[in-house]
């Protein structure tokens, strides 16, 4: 007796595979070939240091001033490079120190130009005939100066070094002439109005045309928000201003209400009071706290208003798709730091201007993280050529930063 084979079964017969897929559903790929969910990358924040003493920087400081004097001002490209290098050395990013890399001798080449330009300037503004002259060069001047700002931009970034990779700037000369001065030109027909959009282009212009290397830098950002710190800058402004004016006509009103209410014989009060005493010193320091209190009140609000602007500008800059910038300073902070440093400068006849310079950048730079998905070394290097040192010369010449 022989066991009959199991018949060998049909398709018919195979059930069909389980699917929790219903009618329409797109297709799926089988269970066993579908792909892991990949890893979600870990976010690192890195913390900006800055490790400058002001006692340090004091040395620097008062040999740059020394010698910049006896000199007569040609040891001023020798006394930036050696600032901007301190600074740059002592601020680090994950344990690496940036770098200032220009040579003084390219920067005192375009300084002497400069100079040059500025003795003819001078003497033509002294000599009546040829004060034409002048005002020329102050037209020129003018029209050249968003060449200037692009010069320098590149001039500063190509000289920024990170990890052994320098900085570029990829701005173009037609977007600063847009940014520094068609814009500006509007200022007049508007009553000033466009001057936080005024702003608003320049920053772009210097954000987006930044790279680390080869990667690019992506800023978009709305003008809405920068019209709004204005609005508040000036409101605080106008709010203490109208404060003090109370104050002062609440003050007349308590002393003349002594002399029935009649402001004449207040005045003629207090008048014959310094006529008597000679109280003219005590007058004088009155007018002057006013006066004071006046320049340190723009000085705050400018100072709030740049910092506002600063921090929404720099809060979410990108570089490539895996790096970006995060703000945390108070823009009230800094005009606090402003104020109280602009008086400590003023009472030691600027002795205290290292102190009050490391003073405000520690504060700025703890303010100021990099969050990041990638490893800071797999950025690629630009070799993009030297640039020119004529632009940084200018603003160095006439003390103007545009604090790259």
């Amino acid at each position: 007796m022989t066991d009959a084979s199991p018949p060998t079964p049909t398709p018919a017969d195979v059930p069909a595979p389980i699917s929790l897929h219903k009618p329409g559903d797109p297709p799926t790929r089988e269970l066993g070939r579908v792909p892991a969910t990949p890893p979600t990358p870990e976010v690192r924040t890195l913390q900006v240091e800055f490790s400058g003493d002001a006692r340090e920087y004091f040395r620097i400081w008062i040999v740059n001033v020394a010698l910049s004097v006896v000199t007569l001002g040609l040891y001023s490209p020798w006394a930036r490079v050696r600032t901007r290098q301190y600074f740059y050395g002592h601020t680090r990013l994950e344990g690496h120190p940036f770098e200032y890399t220009a040579q003084p001798l390219a920067l005192l080449r375009s300084f002497l130009i400069v100079a040059a330009l500025f003795v003819v300037y001078t003497l033509s503004q002294q000599l009546p005939k040829f004060q034409w002259v002048s005002f020329v060069m102050i037209a020129l001047f003018g029209l050249a100066y968003p060449w200037l700002v692009y010069r320098s931009l590149r001039f500063n970034a190509a000289n920024t070094v990170y990890r052994g990779l320098n900085f570029r700037f990829h701005g173009t000369p037609g977007a600063a002439y847009v940014a520094y001065l068609f814009i500006m030109l509007t200022l007049p027909f508007t009553g000033g109005l466009t001057y936080p959009l005024a702003r608003w282009m320049q920053h772009r212009y210097i954000l987006q045309g930044l790279a680390y290397g080869t990667t690019r830098a992506r800023w978009n950002k709305d003008v809405g928000p920068v019209y709004v710190a204005y609005l508040k800058g000036v409101g605080v402004a106008i709010g203490v201003g109208v404060l003090a004016v109370l104050a002062v006509l609440l003050l007349v009103w308590t002393l003349g209400s002594g002399l029935n209410g009649d402001l004449s014989d207040l005045l003629d009060v207090v008048l014959l009071e310094v006529l008597s005493t000679g109280s003219y010193v005590a007058v004088a320091l009155g007018f002057g706290a006013l006066y004071l209190g006046y320049i340190l009140l723009v000085l705050g609000v400018g100072q709030y208003l740049h910092a506002a602007v600063l921090r929404y500008s720099l809060d979410g800059l990108y570089f490539g798709e895996t790096l970006r910038l995060h703000t945390t300073f108070r823009p009230s902070r800094l005009a606090w730091i402003h104020v109280t440093n602009t008086l400590a400068q003023l009472f030691t006849l600027g002795l205290l201007t290292p102190w009050a310079v490391v003073r405000r950048t520690r504060y700025l730079l703890d303010g100021v993280q990099v969050q990041t998905i990638a490893d800071l070394d797999h950025f690629s290097a630009d070799s993009t050529p030297t640039e020119s040192a004529l632009g940084e010369a200018a603003h160095e010449f006439f003390n103007f930063d545009l604090g790259f």
